[in-house]
């Protein structure tokens, strides 16, 4: 009986460890086994691995360092599991690499901060006025925690209340004047 035991016992650490090499391993997507197409609502649809995925979210693993390599191909759902991962998505034909250019541009909406007009501080917050490769552009920064950071070398990251992200590309091309105003958050 007890060896009866201790063999479920190991049946089930196999079938747990199994299960576990799965969820963790690198499913790479390339142009030859997946099929990416719009939907009529705007998504993205991907065929992949004998499986349809209605909708597929997509995400830069290292989006300010290395935009193009590393692509998550995700469920949109849930907990957003991993589906596969793009090594380079200069590889992918340029159909397909225009679909996910395109739904990477909506993800990482990223206005980049030319010109600071103004920087008023107000009761734990910061009111900005900026010029922008978008336009002008007011919007407001929590003082306090992380909500304006580098991402490399004189370039910055900067989150507003709403969760927009704005990029100043080179803390350096700005005037003095205006490197005075972001003194207090750099």
């Amino acid at each position: 009986m007890l060896r009866s035991l201790v063999g479920s016992e190991m049946c089930i650490r196999d079938r747990e460890k199994k299960a576990v090499e799965e969820n963790i391993a690198i499913r790479w997507i390339t142009g030859d086994n997946a099929v990416f197409t719009a939907t009529p609502g705007g998504f993205l649809k991907m065929e992949f691995a004998g499986k349809t995925y209605p909708r597929v979210a997509v995400h830069r693993c290292f989006p300010f360092s290395d935009p193009d390599r590393y692509i998550s191909i995700r469920e949109p759902e849930g907990d957003g599991r991993e589906i596969g991962l793009i090594n380079d998505i200069k590889e992918l034909p340029k159909q397909t690499r225009s679909l996910l250019e395109d739904q990477m541009a909506l993800r990482y909406f990223t206005p980049k901060i030319l010109r600071v007009r103004d920087i008023k501080e107000e009761y734990g917050y910061s009111y900005w006025d900026v010029q922008t490769d978008r336009g002008d552009c007011r919007f407001t920064v929590r003082m306090g925690g992380s909500n304006v950071y580098a991402i490399g070398k004189n370039r910055y990251l900067v989150n507003d209340l709403d969760g927009n992200r704005f990029e100043i590309p080179d803390l350096y091309k700005l005037t003095p004047k205006e490197i005075k105003k972001l003194d207090l958050f750099i």
